[in-house]
């Protein structure tokens, strides 16, 4: 390796993008292509940092499989900045073998935190706990100790376990002003600022109060019957019953949660449950059998009973009844929340994300688009949804698939 790829190589490694281009900017070998690729990346040219690097693996030889497993693993992390999560991830995973296979461990953990990452992008958490909890960053560069740690607290984050993020932020932001990395440090900054801001909200009787993602956690924990409108269902110290699939359910759970501990009229409950205005003997007949399977689901931990007027929530004992509910309200709050983070996304990946149709990904980003909430660069297949961040607000409990509070 010439000096100039070596320079450039350890200008790369502090973060200094621009001058590593001044030494490279007009090769075109391979190891060239490939530092200009991880540079351009690093300035935010995603799509031309993945033309590089792609062009860089095809011109390593047969006989460079180390360079070319590298070049493979800079463009995932690529792809994942693109967020492009619809790729298959086994030529990731042969990189990998191919980095330990030569004894690189250092790139062999960044594709492993590569494909962890993505796990999480795509709300698949115990599949990520599962394949972040063998990896061991000691002995390795700094900034790679900084990812690995802000991976971790990631994790924790969106488990609701608030004290191992606080630590793994801690341990992230040590590593990164040891690795003097500017925006390492920004991004260990940024999450812990997340943990400040305002998570959900607490409905109160005449308004509602904001919520820290440590004081959600502390409510959840509790003995509290939650209606948790973020998740779509009911919780009870460890006990969780979804409702996400059940919308009929949910909608009268929350409206008696909301009334507690007074009773809601039967008018009130149809609109809320069935959308109509004009309620007839057939919407009260339903009204009673859906009632009912709610009663026989809460059944544990209260008793619906009728009124006068309509029903009411009576829970056993002293237990209080709590409806969480997001930080910003709307049909397309998960949506938004994976915009919040800038980064521009493709509908497919919105779509795998969410576990949704991209038709219904379309619709309500056409929604969102028309609200100002929205906006899209590019045309068809290149075509990338961006959202300015929310500022204030932390989107954890909007994001697909949070692990249950144990």
């Amino acid at each position: 390796m010439d000096s100039l790829i070596t320079a450039s190589a350890r200008a790369l490694a502090t973060g200094d993008a621009l001058g590593a281009l001044k030494r490279v900017a007009l090769r075109d070998d391979p190891p060239a292509l490939a530092l200009r690729g991880i540079a351009m990346a690093q300035l935010g040219e995603h799509p031309r940092a993945r033309e590089l690097l792609r062009r860089a693996a095809r011109g390593f030889g047969a006989h460079e499989e180390l360079a070319r497993a590298r070049c493979v693993v800079a463009e995932a992390e690529v792809a994942l900045a693109m967020r492009d999560l619809g790729g298959s991830p086994r030529s990731l995973a042969a990189a990998s073998a191919t980095l330990e296979a030569h004894a690189d461990r250092a790139n062999a953990m960044q594709a492993r935190l590569i494909a962890v990452r993505r796990l999480l992008l795509l709300g698949r958490l115990d599949e990520a706990a599962a394949a972040l909890a063998p990896l061991d960053a000691s002995g390795l560069p700094p900034s790679l100790a900084a990812v690995a740690e802000l991976t971790a607290a990631e994790l924790a984050l969106r488990s609701l376990r608030t004290g191992a993020a606080r630590a793994a932020l801690a341990r992230a932001h040590e590593a990164a002003d040891r690795a003097r990395v500017p925006a390492l440090l920004a991004e260990v900054a940024e999450a812990r600022a997340a943990l400040d801001h305002p998570a959900a909200r607490r409905l109160i009787a005449g308004g509602e109060q904001a919520l820290r993602l440590d004081e959600v956690a502390a409510l959840l924990a509790s003995d509290a019957l939650v209606v948790d409108a973020c998740r779509r269902g009911l919780r009870a110290g460890t006990a969780w019953w979804p409702l996400a699939r059940r919308p009929v359910l949910f909608a009268l759970a929350r409206a008696l949660a909301e009334a507690w501990p007074g009773d809601v009229d039967r008018e009130t409950l149809i609109a809320c449950a069935f959308r109509t205005l004009r309620p007839d003997e057939s919407h009260r007949a339903r009204l009673r059998v859906e009632i009912g399977r709610l009663r026989a689901l809460v059944t544990a931990l209260a008793q619906i009973e009728a009124t006068a007027r309509g029903f009411v929530l009576r829970p056993h004992g002293e237990r209080a009844v709590v409806v969480l509910a997001p930080p910003i309200d709307g049909e397309q709050a998960s949506l938004a929340a994976l915009l919040s983070d800038g980064a521009p996304w493709s509908t497919s990946a919105l779509a795998l994300a969410l576990g949704a149709s991209q038709r219904t990904v379309q619709r309500a980003l056409v929604e969102l688009e028309a609200d100002g909430r929205v906006r899209s660069i590019g045309r068809a297949r290149a075509r990338r949804w961006l959202s300015p961040p929310l500022a204030g607000f932390t989107t954890i409990l909007l994001l697909p698939a949070a692990l249950p509070i144990e």
